[in-house]
């Protein structure tokens, strides 16, 4: 079996930090998705550098072949000195899985990951490996649909110390948070919000550290099409449409011109749904023969604002409750598919030639742009074609 290796991480600043001290680099090349999550010493701008590099260094290294001494040894010449106490400093969590479900996992001086396996966390293989004078904690295994990697900095298991917990946050309360909290079905920024959040009430909303929380989930893959306009020649109509509707997976029309000729060719009309409750977001419609059906530029425009959020971690914990046509298309698109082909019309709509209007040709096309970027930072796989 074919896995697909879904991942995504929320990182929130130490208080009055503008930089974070952690940082999360991802990788997929030949078959194998690479995360690497490092935490810098100290805070602010030297721990950014610091986590930056190392996570940078290993992932290009190990992404490519080379192995964890190759990429010790390399870090320890690179990394910068702090010249009071001379020490070059970077914890690191390392976790490569392949489409045929063989991970390998090598931690130093991070709290250990914790891996959930039907909604239960399991204990993994563990081997010491002692490069020069760092001890590392080494994992080969093979997973299994479903098994999810939860991996966090110091941020996590420090969270409350002398405020709200006597010893901070333990690996075994952090298990039951997330065998209690977290959904079998939950993606892989669901969980790493839920314990960020989490991490953010022991610390009383002051954060005492930079904190994040990177996930790695084994799924099989789902595919998503997704509509957006009419092709600029119309005799291209029929041919895009019998592509797009090719597709596996669900689908998506966006616009009320490409919902008419999609509706034209399908023999089917549009029926809008009166029950939304955001009055900002037009309403959705359903059409025999798609998933769903949308307007098109504001309630993509809306999209493309949750997703920046999701990106920077500020989306609200409980955004997926809305019911607006905006949040259900964000939830397919981030949350449900693997896979996402995007259908981009370059035919202008009259409407958006009127100079009275704040929407234009051009916003399309950002929107598109700025969608395909954020979902290719989430770990998705994204085709977009323009017809």
């Amino acid at each position: 079996m074919s896995y697909y290796i879904d991942n995504s991480y929320v990182s929130l600043n130490k208080h009055n930090e503008e930089l974070c001290g952690d940082r999360v680099e991802t990788t997929y090349y030949d078959g194998t998705q690479t995360l690497v999550l490092a935490d810098g010493m100290g805070s602010g701008v030297r721990a950014n550098i610091l986590s930056s590099l190392t996570s940078k260094i290993i992932c290009t290294m190990m992404s490519s072949g080379m192995s964890v001494e190759d990429c010790v040894e390399t870090i320890a010449a690179t990394l910068p000195m702090r010249k009071d106490v001379m020490v070059a400093y970077s914890t690191f969590t390392i976790l490569q899985i392949t489409s045929e479900g063989d991970a390998y996992m090598v931690q130093f001086d991070n709290p250990l990951s914790i891996l959930l396996r039907d909604g239960k966390a399991v204990e993994y293989p563990v081997e010491v490996n002692v490069i020069g004078d760092k001890t590392l904690y080494e994992t080969r295994m093979k997973v299994e649909l479903g098994d999810t990697f939860v991996m966090f900095s110091d941020g996590v298991s420090h969270a409350g110390i002398g405020i709200s917990m006597s010893f901070g946050w333990q690996n075994e309360h952090i298990c039951s948070f997330l065998e209690s909290k977290c959904s079998v079905n939950d993606s892989p920024h669901t969980i790493a919000t839920k314990l960020v959040e989490a991490a953010k009430e022991l610390y009383l909303g002051v954060m005492g550290d930079d904190t994040t929380v990177a996930v790695m989930k084994v799924r099989q893959r789902s595919e998503l099409s997704i509509m957006l306009g009419p092709p600029a020649n119309p005799e291209d109509d029929v041919r895009v449409i019998e592509d797009f509707l090719s597709r596996p997976g669900k689908k998506i029309v966006s616009g009320g011109t490409t919902s008419k000729i999609v509706s034209r060719y399908l023999g089917e009309k549009v029926e809008t749904c009166l029950d939304y409750l955001d009055p900002k977001i037009p309403p959705a419609g359903k059409m025999k023969g798609v998933d769903l059906v949308t307007e098109g530029v504001i309630t993509l425009g809306r999209v493309m604002e949750l997703s920046e959020q999701m990106i920077d971690g500020t989306i609200p914990v409980d955004w997926k409750n809305n019911k607006d046509a905006a949040t259900t298309v964000t939830k397919m698109m981030f949350e449900d598919a693997t896979d996402i082909n995007i259908f981009v019309g370059r035919a202008m709509n009259p409407a958006h030639q009127n100079p009275q209007l704040p929407i234009n040709f051009s916003i399309k096309m950002k929107i598109v742009e700025v969608l395909s970027h954020n979902l290719e930072k989430c770990g998705k796989r994204v085709n977009v074609q323009y017809f």
